[in-house]
């Protein structure tokens, strides 16, 4: 997937300025694709020359003016083309755990608060993905349970990442766990969110 598609995607929903395609990302698109605002801005210039979408200067007052992008049938059927392509699974990259292959070469204190501090983060954003799931649930359109059946990805892949942390915790420094009241809650909670 390259950047491009994820503001095809965006554009697929109705017009948006730059703003409203960086803020989506920022509140969903952004929790499966990152991507900074200057990538976000520059990407839209490359997309609107292609011909993949036009854009219009929406004057306002006492402000600058908008541009709103529209995606084209160009832009539209450059999605579909994507759609068809096979998506292989990402590879792992992930300096944490090229930390515990070289255990043995590091400070284990340090290791330890990393472990707390991913327990709390990936806790973090399972809350987060729980909330707009549920905020979908009412709803039986197309869009949202693409959007549901991808937060449900999101939540099993942030629950599965606090599991394991908090294994590692109890068998480096079972006393740290210990003190982390809030991490037995979750696993039980959740268990039921995530499955």
């Amino acid at each position: 997937m390259s950047l491009k598609h994820a503001i095809l995607v965006a554009l697929s929903e109705g017009p948006k300025s730059g703003y409203d395609v960086a803020k989506q990302f920022d509140e969903s698109i952004g929790f499966f694709w990152r991507a900074r605002h200057s990538q976000i801005y520059r990407e839209m210039g490359k997309i609107k020359e292609s011909g993949l979408a036009v854009a219009e200067e929406v004057p306002q007052s006492g402000k600058p003016n908008r541009i709103v992008f529209t995606i084209t049938d160009a832009g539209r059927e450059t999605l579909l083309q994507w759609s068809r392509e096979p998506s292989e699974p990402p590879e792992m990259k992930d300096l944490f755990l090229v930390q515990f292959h070289g255990i043995e070469h590091i400070d284990l204190d340090g290791l330890r608060q990393n472990l707390m501090r991913r327990i709390e983060t990936h806790q973090d954003r399972h809350a987060e993905y729980v909330v707009k799931h549920q905020l979908l649930e009412d709803t039986n359109s197309l869009a949202d349970l693409g959007q549901q059946l991808a937060l449900e990805v999101g939540m099993r892949w942030e629950y599965q990442w606090v599991d394991w942390c908090t294994k590692a915790l109890e068998r480096l420094a079972p006393e740290a766990i210990a003190g982390m009241t809030n991490v037995v809650p979750f696993q039980k909670e959740g268990k039921k969110n995530a499955e």
